[in-house]
């Protein structure tokens, strides 16, 4: 539970960060990493289509640099953006300004409000310093997808167990997620659906 929902001690580490949205909203936010990619952002899109389904995807700018009709599809179907870094870097394994350097360098492809840290640990300095510019958004669920310890219906049982009101709920559209994500994602927004909840992006 400590990686899929994470407990209030780790919450309490960014206070200011986004974890969790309304919990008196019967909806959820899903989000997307690392992309994006045209072996899978394209058939997440087109997936998401399919059900009518708006989200935000957390992009690396050196990917975007590589896949710029990827991009722009994500953004013209109306999609919310936000950085994950330029060369997905860890911020506690990265000195501070050369950390913000590399989220600056995305930004200039992305332009957006929105931060999401590779990994979710940041040094406190780093943290203070995106705060004044972005708002950081981390995750009530992360679903594991990226995992070699877990298939595509242990995917699909953590999204069951642990969504609540205001989930923020975080997949991944790279390549180690592919195979898992193309057999849990259907499942998993169908279930969602079926529970009643409304998908929303961030204001």
């Amino acid at each position: 539970m400590l990686i899929e929902q994470p407990p209030a001690f780790l919450r309490r580490l960014y206070p200011q960060a986004t974890w969790r949205m309304d919990c008196s909203v019967h909806a959820v936010y899903l989000t997307f990493d690392d992309g994006p990619i045209p072996e899978v952002t394209p058939w997440v899109l087109n997936l998401l289509d399919k059900y009518h389904i708006k989200a935000t995807f957390f992009m690396v700018g050196d990917n975007v640099s590589k896949h710029p009709e990827e991009f722009k599809m994500v953004v013209d179907r109306g999609h919310r953006i936000g950085n994950h870094t330029h060369n997905h870097l860890q911020g506690i394994k990265n000195h501070t300004n050369r950390y913000l350097a590399n989220i600056d360098k995305a930004d200039c492809y992305l332009s957006t409000d929105l931060f999401r840290p590779p990994h979710g640990f940041i040094r406190w300095k780093q943290y203070r310093e995106i705060s004044k510019r972005y708002r950081i958004v981390m995750w009530d669920l992360v679903t594991r997808d990226y995992s070699k310890r877990t298939n595509a219906q242990q995917v699909v049982g953590n999204v069951k167990r642990y969504t609540r009101n205001g989930s923020i709920i975080t997949f991944h559209d790279s390549l180690r997620s592919v195979d898992k994500l193309k057999e849990a994602l259907p499942q998993t927004i169908e279930w969602l659906l079926a529970e009643g909840y409304e998908f929303k992006v961030f204001e």
